[in-house]
């Protein structure tokens, strides 16, 4: 199987609601992914896709929903979520709300379908995603296996 995987980042705060330690708390991460991409036949150009193209979608995607950002989960009962969103919205920044408590598994479930989104017209499929919520700790998501 052919693939190729491009690394991307960006800074993003968030918090885990109910969590049992730090992560309770409001704090910020700079986050990594490595999105690898397979496709049956490379192209005419001896490539599976442009590395430019997943930067370009996807890339452009993080930029705009999760970069200098909060990621949240709706229901968040924090009193300061309200004021949070407010503050974002005034600087011209969204808060991304998730159903789910944002950790960099759900993370990486929510990024892994949304890069399946932007890239389905390609004729490539992404098979693996992972993501780097610190240099020690990654969640990753398998596009083979179920």
């Amino acid at each position: 199987m052919l693939t190729c995987t491009r690394r991307l980042e960006w800074d993003a705060m968030h918090r885990i609601p109910r969590h049992e330690s730090k992560c309770a708390a409001f704090h910020g991460h700079r986050y990594a992914v490595e999105i690898t991409c397979h496709a049956d036949a490379l192209d005419d150009r001896g490539r599976v896709i442009d590395f430019g193209v997943i930067k370009e979608r996807v890339g452009g995607w993080i930029d705009t929903n999760w970069d200098h950002t909060a990621i949240l989960m709706e229901g968040d009962p924090d009193p300061a979520i309200a004021l949070l969103a407010a503050s974002n919205a005034a600087y011209g920044r969204p808060v991304y709300w998730m159903k789910v408590p944002p950790t960099a598994e759900n993370l990486a479930a929510e990024l892994a379908i949304r890069a399946r989104e932007l890239l389905a017209d390609t004729g490539v499929r992404v098979v693996r995603l992972r993501l780097w919520e610190t240099p020690n700790g990654s969640a990753e998501w398998d596009g083979l296996v179920g």
